[in-house]
């Protein structure tokens, strides 16, 4: 069971002295059979007033800091080691019910899944869902793990990967117009594209384990990392990463699992001041096996109006 760690540091600049209201965290790795965390720190500069943890309404960690001084930075600085034990790519039978699809879910799942399967966003001519259709076999019954699969390496084959400096998610129909986006963007096409065809999809966000021999194939691990949950009868939730054409949990650390990316920001709070005294934002991450040296830290200089 290969041990990581992972270091990501961001910190707020800003031309004077400003107050902070609340920030969000949501940068502590999520606990499974899969992923285990064995040890974390928090250091946060200035130190905060008051620094709780809560689980939100999926079960996420957050951590809540609110804040009494000013200052010209503001520092959040995460450690943490898991122990990875990535899971094998699922196996259906013909015998099980999500095997073809169409499928059904379960009576006494469904209730709790429907709010993953309900499109969240507008597709007014049909676009989307025309798309979601293209990855069904024209006769016949569709294995599921085709339509998955086909779908997570036809975004990864036919979409290019552009980082935006502009905040939130783009809209889905944006992405699959342009035929670009970031892995949020990927991440919510999928999803939405799913949902399309009834197929309960959720938002994952988290961190890309770029080792060595796949260091110059993957793309989007350069901040946080996000791809896709789908949850099929007697396999459970399973992931698939559109930006990188992953099934599977491999070189994916999971962090924080939601219905929309709104619900999964990584770092969110607000400051006090005009909008002309906030300079920028940097951030670094580095994710390594336990014990190897920490790679040069992957920098983004963002910046928000």
């Amino acid at each position: 069971m290969p041990l990581l760690t992972i270091h990501h540091t961001t910190e707020y600049r800003y031309a004077r002295p400003v107050a902070f209201g609340e920030h969000r965290v949501m940068l502590r790795p999520r606990d499974g059979h899969d992923l285990r965390m064995l040890a974390g720190q928090l250091e946060i500069s200035p130190e905060p007033m008051s620094l709780r943890w809560i689980h939100d309404v999926f079960g996420n960690s957050v951590a809540i800091a609110t804040f009494d001084e000013r200052a010209t930075t503001l520092t959040f600085s995460s450690t943490a080691t898991v122990e990875h034990n990535p899971t094998e790519e699922f196996a259906l039978t013909p015998q099980d019910r999500a095997y073809f699809y169409p499928f059904l879910y379960e009576d006494e799942e469904f209730p709790d899944l429907v709010h993953f399967i309900t499109p969240q966003y507008g597709d007014p001519d049909g676009e989307l869902s025309f798309w979601a259709r293209g990855f069904l076999d024209a006769e016949g019954p569709t294995p599921t793990f085709n339509i998955l699969a086909g779908m997570t390496h036809g975004i990864r084959a036919g979409f290019a990967y552009r980082k935006r400096h502009a905040h939130g998610t783009q809209h889905p129909l944006d992405t699959l117009q342009s035929g670009t986006g970031t892995c949020r963007d990927f991440a919510l096409l999928m999803i939405e594209a799913l949902r399309r065809l009834g197929i309960a999809a959720r938002f994952v966000s988290g961190y890309l384990f770029v080792h060595g021999d796949r260091a110059h194939g993957y793309v989007g691990g350069g901040s946080t990392h996000a791809w896709v949950q789908v949850y099929l009868p007697a396999a459970g939730w399973i992931e698939f990463d559109p930006t990188n054409g992953i099934v599977g949990s491999r070189d994916l650390v999971r962090v924080a699992v939601a219905r929309d990316p709104q619900q999964a920001i990584p770092l969110h709070g607000t400051y006090i001041g005009g909008a002309d005294e906030f300079l920028g934002m940097d951030v670094s991450i580095s994710v390594v096996s336990a014990g190897d040296p920490v790679d040069p830290p992957r920098n983004d200089n963002l910046r928000f109006s």
